[in-house]
C-alpha cells in the first residue's frame, strides 16, 4: 500500500474569472501526507497545453480512422530535485508552494467538441524507485488573448443578393442585409436588418440564423459539424417595392469563443439572412462573426460595409444598404469604455515545510502582479447616413421576366 495520502493540488488565477492566458502565472500549493519516512526519486509539477482530434469514416472493411495531435507548450518545475541516491522525506504533512508561468505565444482557448478537444493541464507527480508514480491532474481554463478582426468590431457589415424567378414564376427578388457588429461576446445582442424588394409572383419569408461551424483536420483530411444556435422566421411578404425585416439576435451565454489559431481544430460563427421561397433555391447572405471573451471593442470611424459577394453570394453594388431606424440605431454614441481595474492577488497561506524562494530561476517563479491590459481609447463610431426629410432616395429598377 502506498505511504502517500491526501495528495492535493490547489491553484488560483490572478483574475476574478478564474481563467488563464498567455504569460500568466499559475500559483498554488501541492500537499500530501506520508504515513512513514519515504524515499522518493523526485517531486515535480508541470503545465502543458495540447490539442487532439479523432474521427472515423465509412464502416466495415471500408472504415478509416483519422487523428492528429498538437502540443503548444510544456513547462516543468521540480519541487524535489532528482538525486541518484534518492530523497528521504519524513513522515507527516508536506506543503510545496509553486509558481509556473505559461509561456507567451499564440495559443487557442480551451475547447471540447464531438471529434476533438483543446486541453490545458496542470499535473503533479511523485516518482519512487520500482513503484508506479503517484500522479494528480487538473484542467485549467485557458482563454486566448488572440482574436481576429476585432479592431473594427463595432462596424456594420452589409451584403446584397438578388434572384430572378424561372419556370412558372415571374419577376425578381432582391435583398440587402446589414448586421451592426463584426465581433461580440456571449450575452451580447446584435441588430440585423434586411431590405427586401419582391417584384415576383411568389410569397417569401425572411429568416435569420446563427450557426457555429467546427472543423477538425488531420493531414489533408477534414470533417466538420454545424450547429444552429439561433433561428427566427419573419412574417410572409407578398409583392412589394420595399419591405424591411429586422431581428434581435442574442449570443448564447455559453457560446464557445472563436478558435482560429489551431492547425487541427477551428470554430467559426456565421449569421445567415435568407429568404424562404417555395419551390425555389433560397437566396441568402452570410456574415462571419467573431465571438470573443471581452466586449470592449474599438469602434470604427469610417463605416466600411462588408464586401458583397463573399462566400459565393452575387454582388450588386447598386442596391442601397438598409437604413437603420432611428429608434433601433445599433451603434453607441459614447466616447468609449474605461480600462478595467487590476485585480489583486491574495497570498496563499498554509503551514508548509517548503517556502517558495523570493528570487527563483525562470519558470520557477514569476511576478505576482496582476496583468493589467493597456487602456484603449475609443473613438465615437460613425452613424449610417439617413435620408433628409423631403429628399427622395435614388431610384432602382427591378427587371421582371
Amino acid at each position: 500500500m502506498s505511504p502517500i495520502q491526501d495528495f492535493a493540488l490547489v491553484y488560483e488565477a490572478l483574475n476574478n474569472s478564474g481563467t488563464f492566458s498567455e504569460g500568466d502565472p499559475i500559483i498554488g500549493t501541492l500537499t500530501f501526507k506520508l504515513k512513514k519516512d519515504t524515499k522518493v526519486k523526485n517531486v515535480f509539477l508541470k503545465a502543458k497545453g495540447e490539442a487532439h482530434v479523432h474521427w472515423t469514416e465509412g464502416s466495415g472493411d471500408n472504415e478509416r480512422s483519422y487523428s492528429a495531435h498538437t502540443r503548444f507548450f510544456k513547462v516543468k518545475e521540480y519541487l524535489v530535485a532528482e538525486k541518484d541516491e534518492g530523497n528521504k522525506l519524513h513522515q507527516g504533512v508536506h506543503h510545496f508552494n509553486f509558481s509556473l508561468t505559461i509561456p507567451k505565444g499564440d495559443f487557442p482557448s480551451s475547447f471540447k467538441g464531438h471529434h476533438g478537444h483543446i486541453v490545458y493541464m496542470l499535473e503533479a507527480k511523485i516518482s519512487r524507485s520500482w513503484r508506479m508514480p503517484t500522479t494528480l491532474q487538473k484542467q485549467i481554463n485557458f482563454v486566448s488573448k488572440s482574436f481576429p478582426h476585432t479592431d473594427q468590431a463595432m462596424c456594420p457589415q452589409s451584403s446584397s443578393v438578388n434572384k430572378e424567378m424561372g419556370g412558372f414564376s415571374k419577376g425578381e427578388v432582391q435583398m440587402s442585409a446589414t448586421v451592426n457588429r463584426k465581433a461580440c461576446s456571449p450575452g451580447d445582442t446584435l441588430s440585423i436588418f434586411a431590405q427586401i424588394c419582391n417584384s415576383s409572383s411568389k410569397k417569401i419569408r425572411p429568416k435569420f440564423s446563427l450557426e457555429q461551424r467546427t472543423v477538425y483536420r488531420a493531414g489533408t483530411s477534414t470533417t466538420s459539424t454545424v450547429q444552429t444556435l439561433f433561428k427566427m422566421v419573419g412574417d410572409t411578404i407578398g409583392q412589394t417595392p420595399e419591405e424591411t425585416a429586422s431581428c434581435k439576435l442574442t449570443i448564447p451565454i455559453d457560446a464557445i469563443y472563436t478558435l482560429h489559431n489551431c492547425d487541427i481544430l477551428s470554430v467559426e460563427y456565421y449569421i445567415k439572412v435568407y429568404l424562404d421561397i417555395k419551390f425555389a433555391i433560397d437566396p441568402e447572405v452570410v456574415f462571419p462573426l467573431v465571438v470573443t471573451p471581452s466586449s470592449s471593442f474599438v469602434s470604427c470611424e469610417d463605416v466600411q460595409p462588408f464586401p458583397a459577394g463573399a462566400f459565393g453570394v452575387p454582388s450588386y453594388s447598386d442596391f442601397p444598404a438598409p437604413v437603420f431606424p432611428v429608434e433601433l440605431n445599433p451603434l453607441p454614441t459614447g466616447s468609449g469604455y474605461p480600462a478595467p481595474d487590476a485585480t489583486q492577488l491574495e497570498n496563499i497561506t498554509s503551514g508548509n515545510n517548503y517556502q517558495w524562494p523570493q528570487n527563483a530561476p525562470p519558470y520557477g517563479a514569476s511576478s505576482h502582479a496582476a496583468f493589467v491590459p493597456p487602456s484603449v481609447q475609443h473613438s465615437a463610431p460613425a452613424i449610417p447616413p439617413q435620408y433628409q426629410q423631403g429628399e427622395q432616395p435614388p431610384s432602382y429598377t427591378f427587371p421582371c421576366a
